[in-house]
């Protein structure tokens, strides 16, 4: 099949950000498939492309994939018009090529929600289906924090409608997405829960560990690594860090490791308290990430406390956390909780329990037997359940079965969905 995969934020493991459009879409050419993935230029992501912008795009082959990158910089520090302005952009860059006439199948991944844009439109004046990935449900999420307004809410929620009513299949990476998929339209048997999963090979026990200067080789180090913006509630680590250093607890070091448009905030009010056991470190290219999660002892998860988040997020840095063998705290109820409970490896704290979450710190600091039990809990359920290989198989068969295919020798078609798989009950 000759694939289109729409993905506004794709990066390969060279880069910072999240690689699951890239996995998947090498597990796709591996089963011999054409895949062309269009992008933009991701603040911390890493193309694989080099060279110059010609007419604001440039493409070329990585790891067996047609990448087709867009001169359409996008970043979490940036602020929410200049956002908007860069997911329309892509939108109407991606048209054309989905127009092209060149592909069997397309793949929109969300978010952004504007990526069903070209979707929409190639399967309207061209017949292109296509599949509807949701890893955050639009305008669910933004509502839920009260970012927008009701007039942008509405027109999203039309948005929403359009592409889970007129996808062939929908992809959520967990059941509450699936659920806000199925609010929309969607047909509940085209909908499939594909979660995040771990890359066992990039992150585990046979990465050699790293620290960056500065941090003592007797702290037990924990890591947050993620986004710093409005939805990751960030204080709360902070809150957490100046908990612990009041009660004297100074074995804890804090690291937060990523970007955003609340890390210069966060990191005023770190020095303005002397908070020097929470330090911040810009973002790390996934192979060094991997170094410095076999360095920690603890990772760290943490979202604003939005009731929504319970059900409605799967953060792919939770299941880097796990793939490295590290017991985790978050501060989730609902889904994250479940799977920490399992083992147990990790400690879900409420999600504005500052207290709590400084309490789970300072005893995971206390107890190195208590932590590498968990560390290798959460390494198994990595293994046993959350392998991204065999996801990627899932994911690959649900694209495969959408593809248009002639009903009874005649030139009608129809779509037909493959089975769903077995969903996980994390």
């Amino acid at each position: 099949m000759r694939i289109l995969y729409l993905h506004q934020h794709y990066s390969t493991p060279a880069g910072a950000t999240a690689t699951r459009s890239h996995a998947l879409a090498r597990a796709l050419v591996a089963r011999g498939h054409r895949v062309t993935l269009a992008c933009g230029a991701m603040a911390g992501a890493a193309t694989g492309l080099e060279g110059p912008f010609r007419r604001g795009r440039r493409s070329g082959q990585v790891g067996g994939v047609e990448v087709v990158e867009f001169a359409i910089p996008y970043g979490n520090a940036m602020g929410p018009a200049a956002r908007m302005a860069a997911f329309l952009r892509f939108a109407a860059r991606a048209t054309p090529l989905a127009l092209s006439g060149g592909f069997d199948i397309a793949i929109a991944s969300s978010t952004p929600l504007t990526v069903a844009l070209p979707a929409l439109l190639a399967r309207r004046l061209r017949g292109l289906p296509f599949v509807f990935e949701i890893r955050d449900p639009w305008p669910e999420l933004p509502r839920a924090m009260g970012q927008g307004n009701p007039l942008l809410w509405a027109a999203m929620d039309r948005l929403a409608d359009a592409a889970c009513r007129r996808a062939a299949a929908v992809v959520a990476l967990s059941e509450g997405m699936a659920e806000t998929a199925v609010a929309h339209g969607a047909d509940p048997a085209r909908v499939q829960v594909v979660p995040n999963g771990c890359d066992l090979d990039l992150f585990g026990p046979q990465v050699a560990p790293w620290r960056p200067d500065g941090i003592g080789s007797g702290e037990v180090l924990a890591v947050y690594a993620g986004a710093h913006g409005p939805a990751n509630g960030l204080d709360l680590i902070l809150d957490a860090a100046a908990l612990l250093r009041a009660r004297g607890e100074r074995r804890v070091r804090l690291l937060l490791v990523g970007e955003g448009r609340e890390k210069a905030r966060l990191a005023a009010r770190a020095a303005a308290e002397g908070l020097g056991n929470a330090s911040f470190l810009d973002p790390l290219p996934k192979r060094q990430l991997a170094a410095l999660l076999a360095g920690a002892q603890v990772g760290v998860q943490c979202l604003a406390p939005v009731a929504a988040f319970a059900e409605w997020t799967a953060p792919n840095k939770l299941m880097d956390y796990m793939a490295a063998g590290l017991p985790v705290v978050a501060n989730m109820q609902g889904r994250a909780a479940r799977l920490l409970a399992e083992g147990p490896c990790g400690i879900a704290v409420g999600p504005e329990d500052a207290q709590a979450m400084a309490d789970a710190l300072a005893a995971l600091a206390t107890d190195p037997a208590r932590r590498a039990s968990m560390g290798a809990a959460a390494r198994a359920q990595a293994v046993r359940r959350w392998d991204r290989r065999l996801l990627a198989a899932r994911f690959c068969a649900v694209v495969e079965g959408c593809v248009l295919t002639p009903v009874g020798g005649g030139g009608s078609a129809a779509i037909r969905p493959s089975p769903p798989p077995r969903r996980s009950a994390a």
